[in-house]
């Protein structure tokens, strides 16, 4: 086991200099450097790499994983980094979609260690699993981002067709189908020519901060995500814990405003009955794999402020069950519960009768397992994905039987708009 203590470089500085290159990864918190925001993690040129839509994926991740004994004391000192389509957790839900899918459903590579940045001490340390040297020598102090162009974005669905597909989901939940359903479109813009992702994430990054914020260049496409949403986290020990968010509203323009708005969502009733339905699906979710009566709920519907909005946030504990592993918590969770609806199976195909695309990345999941089997991860929201000709992006909002139309697509704008704005748009 290595923990190498480095001079302090900045995670921009890295993504400036290797952010480009393929299988490149910065898992990046962004934000004040709280409890969930402390750490940043890159890693680069791996061992072993993985790009798959095969029903095997899962037993060919878990043949990659490394086993080593926990020794170290930084949270992450290799291991795999992947990424799970949305699509890839319609299959574990025996689900096959009427959509095609425009990216692999698990790509993922081993890595021998990483870098990690400690925000909070402004400290940096090359840490390996196996001794392994650093792949790369430090970078120099970044430059400036370059300014990027103005792009013109198609949604898949309008403002119409989207306040359609919301009234139909309300009617099927009216005439008992089920309780709940996420609605999302996509939006894509042509490329006159190619975009460098570390270009755009380094934007991206500073206009949209996040706590689960990743880059990730792999083969064909690159992820750059400011998601302000963990999926799943659990440490060596085996403490479960997921941050489902359900609720938003738009920030004030001064303080008392901020905080009258806050006070509003934690009020609001349909957007509580949204997180309390979401939350119980999670809670079911985890119980899968969990310890009998280990599941709890210490959060329920606490307001948080992001860069851009704020959310109503829950958290859900659980201790993993004996003889389970990370990966059999990602099976039996995915696709995010906050990224369904509920009933979860039968939303799942509501939700891929009524949208018009496949969601690809968005509504998937970015992890990381460390060799000492402790695991953390995103739900892929807030994102871009850019390939050489294009550029898109998802947003989406709960639909419940006290949605309105009108006001469901203001809040898909809301969630967009950060991102776009990085366009011109």
């Amino acid at each position: 086991m290595l923990e190498q203590e480095l001079p302090w470089r900045s995670p921009d500085s890295f993504i400036a200099r290797y952010g480009d290159e393929a299988w490149a990864v910065m898992l990046d918190s962004g934000g004040p450097a709280g409890a969930r925001s402390r750490w940043s993690f890159f890693c680069c040129r791996p061992v072993t790499t993985l790009t798959t839509d095969d029903s095997a994926a899962w037993a060919k991740l878990d043949a990659l994983l490394p086993s080593v004994p926990p020794l170290g004391t930084l949270p992450f000192s290799g291991g795999i980094v992947g990424l799970a389509s949305y699509e890839a957790g319609l299959a574990l839900e025996n689900i096959v979609s009427r959509h095609k899918p425009f990216i692999p459903g698990v790509s993922a590579a081993l890595y021998e260690g990483a870098f990690v940045f400690d925000r909070q001490e402004k400290r940096l340390w090359w840490s390996s699993y196996c001794d392994a040297a650093m792949p790369i020598p430090l970078p120099q102090c970044s430059t400036p981002p370059v300014p990027l162009p103005k792009l013109d974005f198609v949604a898949d669905a309008d403002r119409e067709t989207y306040c359609e597909g919301v009234r139909q989901i309300i009617a099927r939940i009216n005439r008992g189908e089920l309780f709940q359903a996420n609605l999302t479109t996509q939006f894509r813009a042509r490329c006159a020519s190619p975009l460098a992702a570390g270009a755009v994430y380094r934007k991206l990054r500073r206009a949209s901060p996040a706590p689960f914020g990743a880059l990730f260049s792999l083969p064909g496409f690159s992820l750059l995500s400011a998601s302000v949403e963990r999926f799943l986290s659990m440490d060596r020990e085996g403490h479960i814990e997921t941050r489902p968010i359900k609720g938003t509203a738009a920030p004030g323009r001064d303080a008392a405003e901020d905080a009258a708005i806050a006070d509003a969502l934690a009020r609001d009733e349909k957007e509580y009955a949204e997180n309390l339905m979401i939350t119980d699906l999670m809670r079911n979710d985890i119980g899968r794999v969990s310890q009998i009566g280990s599941v709890d709920v210490p959060v329920l519907c606490e307001v948080e402020r992001f860069a851009h909005v704020h959310h109503l946030v829950s958290s859900v504990t659980a201790r993993l069950a004996p003889h389970m592993t990370a990966l059999d918590l990602l099976r039996a969770t995915l696709p995010p519960g906050s990224v369904t609806g509920a009933p979860k199976h039968h939303a799942l195909k509501v939700i891929d009768q009524t949208e018009h695309a496949a969601r690809g990345a968005y509504c998937g999941t970015l992890f990381r397992i460390g060799a000492d089997g402790a695991l953390d991860s995103n739900v892929i929201i807030r994102s871009l994905i850019l390939k050489p000709d294009t550029i898109s992006l998802g947003a989406g909002c709960g639909i419940t039987t006290l949605s309105d139309p009108e006001r469901e697509y203001d809040e898909l704008c809301l969630k967009a708009a950060p991102l776009l704005g990085l366009f011109g748009a």
